[in-house]
């Protein structure tokens, strides 16, 4: 059946119910929060101190605890909980912070939800394409085995934490591009260069970088509370593009040059795993899946996207 991501209406017809979100302040957690209120939903923010207002609910994921009443009448979860990828640099310590701070939030989550007499009806948990790796000259797919590097290691425990949920309700693991929207995602430094007059390519500038609107990231999140898919969804946009390409249409939209280029050596050595597995990795990735439930994206190309926030 067809689908619309209008934030005005249910992608299956159900009507909105009550959701409750980790991560609901964060970059895509607001533009999601917006989305479903916009379209009737009643939505519930987890917080990690007291509760300040009637839609606020306390949880400390660092402690594994969660109250199992706050499920009490919930049809969704979803779990957008965990340490920016796209701060930087990843010291030892931040990397240990990246995925510690997944893993203890996923599995709070889940261990709740399999707690409660009445489960939610769908749990909604993060990943990451960087669960591919970096993969050039393939088409990835939500069948494609787990790649090499760190942040295919952070998403592969991120949704093996996640799995358990699977015995009481349906686990959709949601494998995020680069997001690119206004206030934030891994485009922001992208963005301040291209301001300072100094983007250019990107290493090679060939490799394919998967990415995904910020409007399109919360409708398809949306989709997914009333769709009949499960296990891992690869929300990415329906035309991948390379790196160049997207830097470019940065320069372009800003009237800044594109000229110098960041050669992957000097990033492999200043960066290290993020120059890696953030800027230089190639991931061709199908959001074939998606469309195939019934999925229409507003923003088809990078060029319709980046216009939209800068």
């Amino acid at each position: 059946m067809a689908a619309t991501n209008d934030a005005t209406s249910g992608s299956s017809g159900k009507g909105p119910g009550t959701v409750l979100i980790a991560g609901g302040s964060g970059f895509i957690g607001t533009e999601l929060t917006a989305q479903l209120r916009a379209a009737g939903y009643t939505v519930l923010i987890l917080v990690r101190r007291p509760a300040r207002t009637a839609t606020e609910r306390s949880w400390d994921p660092e402690a594994g605890w969660l109250k199992t009443s706050i499920l009490d009448g919930v049809d969704a979860v979803i779990n957008l909980s965990g340490a920016s990828i796209s701060r930087l640099p990843w010291t030892l310590s931040y990397k240990r912070e990246i995925l510690q701070s997944r893993l203890q939030a996923t599995s709070t989550l889940t261990n709740a939800i399999l707690r409660h007499d009445s489960p939610p009806a769908v749990f909604i948990s993060g990943s990451a394409v960087g669960f591919y790796g970096d993969r050039p000259g393939e088409l990835l797919t939500e069948a494609s085995p787990v790649g090499t590097g760190f942040l295919a290691k952070v998403t592969d425990a991120w949704e093996r934490a996640a799995q358990p949920a699977a015995q009481a309700t349906r686990l959709v693991m949601i494998r995020t591009g680069l997001v690119v929207g206004k206030g934030g995602g891994a485009l922001k430094p992208l963005t301040l260069l291209a301001k300072a007059g100094l983007a250019g390519p990107i290493g090679s500038g060939d490799q394919i970088w998967p990415w995904i609107s910020l409007h399109d990231e919360a409708a398809a999140i949306r989709h997914l509370i009333t769709s009949e898919l499960d296990g891992p969804v690869d929300l990415t946009g329906p035309q991948p593009v390379p790196a160049s390409v997207i830097v470019r249409e940065l320069a372009e939209e800003l009237h800044r040059p594109y000229w110098l280029k960041t050669p992957a050596w000097a990033l492999k050595a200043v960066l290290a795993d993020a120059g890696r597995d953030l800027l230089l990795a190639d991931q061709d990735v199908s959001s074939q899946k998606l469309q195939g439930d019934g999925f229409v994206f507003r923003d088809e190309t990078i060029g319709e996207a980046i216009s939209r926030f800068l």
